[in-house]
């Protein structure tokens, strides 16, 4: 697999409506299953390396409309992954604590320790998504002379500063837009309603946010354009597709690993002696 097709070079104007939503692939569906649970295997091995030398932590981003597939790819990818290794938020409508700081405050923490990986289930471009559609600024405790025509350009550049930030210390960053189609998304929020067994998957506000569906797509093309840097990607991912995008997800995870290239910790002389002693103390015992 070629994972380049999928990731949004930086400086690229992008229209979502020109990304697949569905990927023509040569492979059997069984092909798909087998690629991705050998990728897993890779993920894993690469994962408990990353865990225990420590030195660097990787952040993903998770970005999509509702019923896009982004809790279940964290289901199915991570949830094979050491626990202690990994970090979960979903960054969720700001509490008023929240809002009283600026609005990436909250961000730091979800960020993961050196050794882990952080997932952010949403992120902190719901602060560049919703508040544009719905005009949500003004009712946060914003200065009145920030909230004009640059506002979202500023943010951008704020992002991107923040992200460059994460990566010089240390934080790989990479995102991924679940792209749906509007026919896709129809089909997994009625079976979330007409499915006792999912209704507790769906929110009425679900249904209520498919009004602004253009809205979105142009907001989140514009998000594309201006936020994919080389330090910081953005790839997009055909989500009509559930299983193909779970492998495009953890070939580019395999990927990152891969160029940091972390290594399992090397006991030093006088612990490997100390090692020994111990090896044959508890082999006496077993004896």
């Amino acid at each position: 697999m070629d994972t380049q097709q999928y990731k949004v070079e930086a400086g690229r104007k992008v229209d979502v409506s020109e990304w697949p939503t569905q990927e023509e692939t040569q492979m059997e569906p069984g092909q798909i299953e087998q690629q991705l649970k050998e990728t897993i295997e890779e993920l894993k091995t690469w994962h408990i390396r990353l865990h225990a030398e420590e030195e660097k932590g990787i952040v993903v981003a998770l970005q999509a409309m509702d019923a896009a597939g982004k809790d279940e790819a964290i289901t199915y990818l991570f949830s094979n992954l050491t626990a202690q290794g990994l970090k979960v938020t979903t960054l969720g409508k700001p509490t008023e604590e929240e809002l009283k700081h600026d609005y990436l405050w909250r961000l730091h923490k979800a960020l993961p320790e050196r050794g882990q990986i952080g997932i952010l289930n949403r992120s902190h471009y719901e602060e560049v998504i919703a508040p544009r559609v719905h005009d949500l600024l003004e009712e946060e405790p914003l200065p009145n002379h920030l909230i004009d025509g640059e506002v979202w350009k500023r943010r951008y550049r704020q992002i991107n500063e923040f992200e460059r930030y994460m990566v010089e210390n240390g934080f790989p960053f990479v995102k991924f837009f679940f792209n749906i189609s509007k026919e896709v998304q129809t089909a997994r929020l009625l079976e979330r309603m007409k499915n006792p067994e999912k209704n507790w998957e769906f929110s009425f506000s679900d249904v209520e946010e498919r009004e602004h569906w253009e809205e979105y797509q142009d907001i989140f093309g514009d998000m594309l354009t201006h936020t994919s840097t080389e330090y910081a990607p953005w790839y997009i991912l055909p989500a009509d597709d559930e299983q193909y995008s779970r492998l495009i997800i953890a070939r580019v995870m395999v990927e990152i690993l891969e160029e940091i290239n972390p290594e399992l910790p090397e006991i030093s002389g006088e612990q490997k002696e100390k090692l020994q002693h111990y090896i044959k103390k508890l082999e006496k015992e077993a004896e």
